[in-house]
């Protein structure tokens, strides 16, 4: 295996002119030096067909997890020019949680076909049993791949457990302890098995603090919770305790990602989950609605402009910083939705009490704001005149404390309500804060102008 693997436009050319060629010997050999991630990432740039053919080269052991790192739509594609047969059969190596993804993304109807070729019952029970499980919830996150014993066996009988059970589970942190209701009571630690006498009794020496989740958990609160806990595997129960299955740390970290990835999306103004890789109707989807609302409030900001349009002609110099004033307010804005929104999403900030936020982020938004009025006042007094740079100054500052205000609340009241407060940011915000901004701008200016 190579150590580093990156993919250039020369290395992805020659891969296809020896896909061309059906170079198999060529193919094979270079792709032995990859990983499976490195694998998936040249079958995502190929066609089907292409894709088809480098796929069917791997090996039994590789192409289940290839298989795995490939992107949605690419599986997708590669799994339709698949009988249900070959698909059980890739599969088949898999651990149920990553063979639960794969099979809940066909259709029903393939679906109980694939099912029906797995020559193991037991795995194809647990795979169904999965697949069953609500979406984005602990149950459709875990593995049923895990060694557990009753608290009455001894030692040795723990130790004969784990070899049955070793060529099914890949890597093992601790060994689960039940009672005689299969309800998981404990755990215990490989170290402490091992320097444990083999006729000892496991209720004599496993550990009865444990930390578990229900299969209703969120998949969000799973995350938070083993990142709190510091913890690699954390086992799942039913609604009567009983153990049913393991998340393991990859599992999580995909959540982690996942949930990372779509509220930079929804930061961003984009309402669905995509990629580069997705269909262009589905791109342009996804954009759209946003970009309809940052259009609607520019609609309404140049109708506010319209009705200060007499105030433009008699001091044009205003116009000037008409940009200045929107874009201020919009960064500011943003700025601070985004520590709120990070502050939620790693949960290290609680919506209960939001005065305390509401007061920080103006005490920040004043200091900024004197800083930037101060500066905008000394520019606007060399180019123009004291009334301008007045009315620049308090706007700006007036802005910067308004939007600074919106980018705490908001977000808070969206998490209060359980709205993805990541909806705050972005064009939201940045669109609310340009019609407010420019709106305290002109009234300012009417103010003092009339009144000096």
């Amino acid at each position: 295996m190579s150590m580093q693997f990156e993919l250039t436009s020369d290395t992805l050319e020659g891969l296809k002119e020896a896909i061309a060629g059906k170079d198999a010997a060529f193919l094979k050999e270079r792709l032995q030096e990859l990983y499976a991630q490195d694998i998936a990432l040249i079958i995502n740039q190929l066609n089907i067909s292409e894709a088809a053919y480098i796929y069917e080269l791997l090996d039994e052991e590789t192409a289940p997890n290839v298989l795995l790192e490939l992107d949605d739509d690419k599986r997708e594609d590669l799994l339709s020019t698949f009988s249900t047969k070959q698909i059980a059969e890739q599969i088949d190596n898999m651990d149920s949680d990553d063979a639960a993804d794969v099979i809940a993304e066909l259709p029903e109807d393939i679906q109980e076909e694939v099912l029906s070729h797995i020559e193991d019952i037991n795995q194809a029970s647990d795979i169904a049993e999965l697949i069953n499980f609500e979406e984005g919830t602990a149950g459709s996150l875990m593995a049923k791949e895990l060694v557990s014993v009753y608290s009455f066996e001894t030692v040795s009988q723990c130790i004969e457990e784990i070899r049955k059970k070793a060529d099914n589970v890949d890597v093992m942190y601790a060994v689960y302890v039940l009672d005689n209701s299969d309800r998981l009571i404990g755990m215990l630690s490989l170290k402490k098995l091992i320097i444990s006498h083999p006729l000892a009794r496991i209720e004599e020496i496993y550990e009865p603090d444990i930390q578990f989740v229900k299969t209703t958990t969120t998949s969000e609160e799973v995350a938070e919770y083993m990142q709190k806990y510091d913890l690699v595997v954390l086992p799942v129960v039913d609604q009567f305790g009983r153990l049913v299955g393991r998340i393991t740390i990859d599992d999580v970290v995909d959540v982690i990602r996942e949930t990372a990835d779509e509220n930079i999306q929804r930061m961003s103004g984009i309402s669905h989950d995509v990629d580069t890789n997705d269909r262009l109707w589905r791109l342009s989807r996804a954009r759209i609605p946003w970009l309809l609302v940052g259009m609607c409030g520019g609609i309404v900001g140049s109708r506010i402009i319209g009705t200060y349009e007499q105030q433009i002609k008699i001091h044009p110099e205003m116009a000037y910083f008409i940009p200045l004033i929107g874009a201020m307010g919009g960064n500011v804005g943003v700025q601070s939705s985004a520590i709120i929104v990070q502050g939620l999403a790693n949960n290290t900030l609680l919506s209960d009490n939001i005065s305390p936020k509401l007061l920080k982020e103006l005490g920040v938004g004043l200091i900024n704001g004197i800083i930037c009025s101060g500066l905008i006042w000394s520019y606007a007094f060399l180019i123009e005149d004291w009334k301008l740079a007045a009315t620049v100054s308090m706007a700006l500052l007036t802005v910067i404390l308004c939007a600074s205000f919106l980018g705490t609340f908001v977000p808070l009241t969206l998490n209060r309500f359980k709205i993805n407060p990541a909806l705050a940011t972005g064009p939201f915000v940045t669109t609310l804060n340009d019609i407010i901004g420019i709106s305290i701008y002109f009234l300012m200016g009417r103010m003092l102008y009339s009144v000096f």
